[in-house]
Parts: C-alpha cells; sequence; structure tokens
C-alpha cells in the first residue's frame, strides 16, 4: 500500500470525478459522502475505509462536470493548492477531445493537444505533495480505436503518460481498464453515451487506481 496513515487524498477532474457531489459537502443521514458523488472517488472511499480504516485516509472530491483543462487552470488555486493534499489525482481531458466532436465549430471550447499539454504541465510544475500526483488518462467507452473521437482520446491519453514520465507522476491508463472489459462486454452495457459510466465503469476506475496504489483485497 503505497498511502501512508492520515493521507489526504484529493481528486480533481470533471464530470466522471464529480458524479453528483454535493459540492457544499454537506452530509446527512442517509449519506454520510455527500460530497463524494456517487462514482469511483466514493468506491474508492469506501475500500479504503473496510481494508485500510486504520490509515484513517481522507478523501476529498474537486470534480466538476464540463471541465476542461484550461477550468482546472483557472481554480487550481481554490482546489488545489491551497487544500495542500498529500496525494493528488488528476483526470482530466474528456471535454478537451469531447468538444471538438459535439461542437465542431464552436471552435472556442476546443482545448487542443499543444495547449491541452501546455496547461497540465503548468499545473504539475506549481504542485508540490509530500507523497505522490497521481495521473489519470482521458478515456472512451469505445473498443473501436480506429473510430475518430477514440483515436483522438488516444493521442490525449499519451500526452498524460509523457507528463507522468516527466514530472514522476504515478500513471493510471484508464483507457486499457476499460479496454479490458470491453473485450467481452458491449459498450453500452458500461456507458450509455461511451463517456460517463455506470456503476460497473466507476467500479473500472477504482479498481484501477486502486491497484496503482497497491490496495490490499484487490486480485
Amino acid at each position: 500500500m503505497k498511502l501512508a496513515a492520515a493521507t489526504k487524498l484529493l481528486f480533481i477532474g470533471d464530470s466522471i470525478t464529480d458524479c453528483g457531489r454535493d459540492p457544499t459537502g454537506n452530509a446527512t443521514p442517509w449519506n454520510l459522502n455527500a460530497g463524494l458523488g456517487r462514482g469511483y472517488v466514493d468506491l474508492v472511499a469506501a475500500h479504503l475505509g473496510v481494508l485500510c480504516p486504520s490509515l484513517k485516509v481522507r478523501v476529498i472530491n474537486r470534480g466538476i462536470s464540463g471541465n476542461t483543462a484550461l477550468d482546472l487552470a483557472n481554480r487550481w488555486d481554490a482546489d488545489v493548492l491551497q487544500l495542500q493534499p498529500d496525494w493528488l489525482v488528476v483526470m482530466i481531458g474528456i471535454n478537451d477531445v469531447w468538444r471538438q466532436f459535439d461542437q465542431p465549430l464552436v471552435t472556442e471550447a476546443h482545448v487542443l493537444p499543444d495547449v491541452y499539454q501546455r496547461t497540465l504541465d503548468g499545473l504539475l510544475r506549481r504542485t508540490r505533495v509530500s507523497g505522490r500526483i497521481v495521473l489519470m488518462t482521458p478515456f472512451m467507452v469505445e473498443p473501436n480505436r480506429d473510430e475518430p473521437m477514440r483515436r483522438r482520446m488516444g493521442e490525449y491519453g499519451d500526452i498524460v503518460n509523457r507528463l507522468a514520465a516527466t514530472h514522476g507522476a504515478l500513471l493510471v491508463d484508464t483507457q486499457a481498464a476499460f479496454d479490458d472489459v470491453l473485450s467481452t462486454t458491449h459498450p453500452m452495457a458500461i456507458a450509455w453515451d461511451r463517456i460517463h459510466p455506470n456503476t460497473t465503469g466507476h467500479l473500472v476506475l477504482a479498481r484501477a487506481f486502486l491497484r496503482a496504489i497497491e490496495a490490499p483485497g484487490l486480485s
């Protein structure tokens, strides 16, 4: 297990990370983890709470639906640096790619590869944590690697891979994790729009992350 005791573990990203979280973090008797959303962040917190309770890892979700790398840059100080996480997990890039396909004429919404790489690189250069930075690749739940959006997503995943090597970050290849499941499962059984996963898809993401940090209880 790579996490130390009392680690503050912060996840930042887009709707996949957000997944319906209450941005106020207000807990209710029926949902004590309202601020974690209903996706992979919550599943990671649950796994660590059950199998590593003595570590008392604090999980924080700072995903915001619709965000691109440029949006992360605009809120990096408040949502990362001021919170001083011990471990930082970043997954961004899906909207950077998606807007190029669902809004092809709205070019101001596109975050092209050079801007994406330069923005993420700049954020990582500003960030120091006592533990590790984890970079999770963007993904598309689509088995056909020649499908145009899937191919473009792979280019952004390659950028994340290179940045992880440059900054000594831990890499989580989420596309590879989905590809493994897609060898036997139709994409619509995981994500109706090939982007937003159901619980099965979020478990794929959580498992990929937990494996990367060598959490116990995984085969």
